[in-house]
């Protein structure tokens, strides 16, 4: 794809990107590929490829005869199940890449972590507001999978895509939010090969923050 084309298919996929998460398309709601060509100012072929794009990020769905619609909110179940593979899955991805991360992998582990607390995204807002702070939040998670060394599990782990998810149930992160810390820890326990510690920090991690959604959920 030549450049021009894909600066613009990468933005028209932000855009509606946006909408999708700050709920101006709300949720189980069918997406108009003529309304977004005509909102965007751009032909309906960019509007299909990023609709594919949120397709694959789990974002959108596409039903035979009546087009794409985003696909509801996760319920407290289905988040309690979302979290319930990431606990199968992550720690051990997190153990095993503290034994076989390369040193370029671990380079680019921790380079990931210094960013994300460099990044002003923690702030509570619209998308655009904490867009940053959640795909630092998947390169993270999908880096520390890659580098376990076993590519099934990687790829279990990125098709997940629970940080859109999450992320679109509440983007009240707040400056106090300790997302950061317990990334630290996995970073630390991972950089120091403590295969065993690793894999405590993710769970720990993991599970705090399904207990910090539930309790927004609550409040909400």
């Amino acid at each position: 794809m030549p450049p021009a084309r894909q600066a613009l298919s990468d933005s028209v996929y932000e855009n509606i990107k946006a909408m999708v998460m700050d709920h101006e398309i709300t949720p189980g709601a069918r997406v108009s590929i003529e309304a977004l060509s005509r909102a965007l100012s751009v032909s309906p072929t960019p509007i299909r490829e990023a609709l594919a794009r949120l397709e694959a990020d789990g974002l959108v769905v596409k039903r035979p005869l009546s087009g794409y619609r985003t696909t509801e909110l996760l319920t407290p179940q289905g988040l309690e199940e979302l979290f319930e593979m990431r606990q199968l899955l992550e720690p051990r991805a997190a153990a095993l890449a503290a034994v076989n991360a390369s040193e370029d992998q671990l380079d680019a582990i921790e380079r990931i972590a210094e960013e994300m607390h460099t990044h002003p995204g923690t702030a509570a807002g619209r998308y655009a507001a904490y867009r940053g702070f959640a795909a630092l939040d998947q390169r993270l998670h999908d880096a520390i999978a890659r580098a376990s060394g076993r590519p099934l599990l990687a790829d279990a782990v990125e098709r997940l895509h629970s940080h859109l998810h999450i992320f679109r149930l509440s983007s009240q992160l707040g400056a106090d939010d300790p997302t950061l810390a317990e990334h630290q820890r996995v970073v630390h326990a991972i950089l120091r090969r403590n295969a065993d510690r690793a894999a405590e920090a993710m769970a720990e991690h993991l599970t705090r923050s399904l207990g910090r959604q539930l309790s927004r959920d609550e409040e909400s």
